[in-house]
């Protein structure tokens, strides 16, 4: 069994858990992220361990990319009393809004280790290209 010796710990864990670690459909909790570029695509990924990869759920409507997951209590069998409970339950939730440069129809998830990693490439109209220049005579003709 596991001692704590501030008896208002555990009034402050709950007080803390009920007004801003549990997150409802209504007011979720924001997950965190982080975000980086890595040659033609950039990558987001989202902290949520303990999280079943049925529960989340991506969407991407227009230029706004909204992930929402639930990590739900465990059910443990008959006769389990619980000790200690300080991981987050509830509803989590993160909006992105993703650039015009970036092509939402090309966006790759995969979830490993708690970690949601998201892929969005750069949009081919954003890579940076060379334009060639050609010339006939005294005529030169420019290419785009």
């Amino acid at each position: 069994m596991l001692m704590r010796t501030d008896p208002f710990r555990e009034l402050d864990r709950l007080t803390q858990q009920f007004l801003s670690t549990t997150g409802t459909w209504s007011r979720p909790t924001p997950m965190p992220l982080d975000a980086y570029r890595t040659g033609d695509e950039y990558v987001i990924c989202f902290d949520l361990p303990g999280v079943d990869p049925e529960a989340i759920d991506i969407d991407v409507e227009r230029n706004m990319l909204t992930v929402k997951a639930e990590r739900r209590p465990r059910r443990e069998g008959e006769g389990v009393t619980w000790e200690m409970s300080e991981r987050p339950l509830g509803v989590f939730s993160r909006q992105v809004m993703l650039s015009d440069t970036l092509d939402p129809e090309g966006i790759s998830a995969d979830y490993d280790a708690g970690v949601l990693t998201l892929r969005i490439p750069v949009a081919e109209k954003a890579k940076p290209r060379k334009i060639a220049i050609t010339h006939s005579g005294d005529r030169k003709q420019i290419k785009a």
